[in-house]
């Protein structure tokens, strides 16, 4: 395991932010962490590059201790924040050469690294530019060139394409693909972007109130809880007929329309038609990921009271 969690929990007064967590992370997984805001996501990752320090429980990452070892954790991690960290006085160059230093990577090897990682992520025409001049795109790209700089072995993702348009969104997962395959790395990631877990992750957990309420691959989970997604506009609603039918797992009346989850449309839709009496519309549709999302963590919207503002918080300490 690259990454082990034992009964982590981490309070902030009477806010429990991360309860009794268990998790494990293979190594060479690009594994997810979906949740509400507030859910207790980055104060995971926090305490697992060892920023903070848990209350209780405890973690190995890359077998190293967090509250023992943490100097070791350090090295052996990469790190891209949820708020910007580049420096725009310096250059690109200048921001992974700096990297380097506090890295202490090697010598012999710190342009030649330098070079290797602005190819990885398109950006050798615009190094020597002061990243004030970078668009928001090009400032997420550099972030995860010096993130990779120093070999590490795992690389945390905090919101990596936060705030960016759909194209760059789509690039900035290819760059993540290709480097956890290139850098033989394990990628641990925080997303709201369902459709980013759905591409990226090979297991995803889904955490709700500091705990996981499901761990697995999109697919399974999508498979079990979302199924397929009928969506029908009934005459007479009758939804508590349908919700006896056995292969309906969920079904619910929003706006006038019937949304019925069910197990293999191909199988029981016909049967399903002619059980729900006069139908206006009818729509049929492949469970989601936000499908998934939903059941695990319900509609409402949720106030960030455990995390909000955290990473303003650190930057005053």
């Amino acid at each position: 395991m690259t990454i082990k969690t034992e009964a982590l929990t981490k309070k902030f007064g009477k806010i429990t932010a991360v309860n009794e967590l268990n998790l494990e992370v293979e190594e060479g997984e690009i594994f997810g962490l979906l949740g509400p805001n507030g859910a207790g996501k980055t104060t995971l990752i926090s305490m697992l590059c060892t920023i903070l320090k848990p209350t209780s429980g405890r973690a190995w990452v890359n077998g190293f201790d967090i509250v023992k070892e943490p100097g070791k954790v350090r090295k052996s991690i990469g790190i891209v924040f949820q708020q910007a960290s580049v420096d725009d006085l310096l250059t690109g160059r200048e921001n992974l050469a700096l990297h380097n230093l506090l890295f202490e990577v090697p010598k012999a090897i710190r342009k030649q690294r330098i070079n290797e990682v602005l190819a990885i992520v398109n950006l050798e025409k615009r190094a020597d530019d002061f990243v004030n001049t970078y668009s928001g795109g090009m400032r997420r790209r550099l972030e995860l060139a010096r993130g990779i700089m120093h070999h590490p072995k795992i690389l945390f993702l905090d919101e990596p394409t936060l705030g960016l348009d759909p194209q760059t969104r789509e690039h900035i997962w290819d760059y993540i693909k290709e480097l956890a395959q290139k850098e033989c790395m394990t990628v641990l990631l925080t997303t709201h972007y369902m459709e980013e877990a759905e591409q990226l992750c090979d297991r995803v957990a889904i955490i709700d109130y500091g705990k996981i309420a499901a761990l697995d691959s999109p697919d399974a989970l999508k498979s079990r809880v979302a199924g397929d997604v009928v969506t029908i506009k009934q005459r007479i609603p009758d939804i508590e007929s349908i919700k006896k039918l056995d292969y309906v797992m969920k079904a619910e009346d929003k706006d006038g329309l019937l949304y019925i989850s069910i197990k293999d449309a191909g199988k029981h839709l016909q049967d399903l038609l002619s059980n729900s009496g006069p139908i206006d519309f009818v729509e049929v549709r492949r469970g989601t990921l936000n499908d998934v999302f939903l059941h695990y963590t319900g509609r409402e919207i949720r106030e960030a009271e455990a995390e909000g503002g955290f990473w303003e918080r650190m930057m005053k300490r």
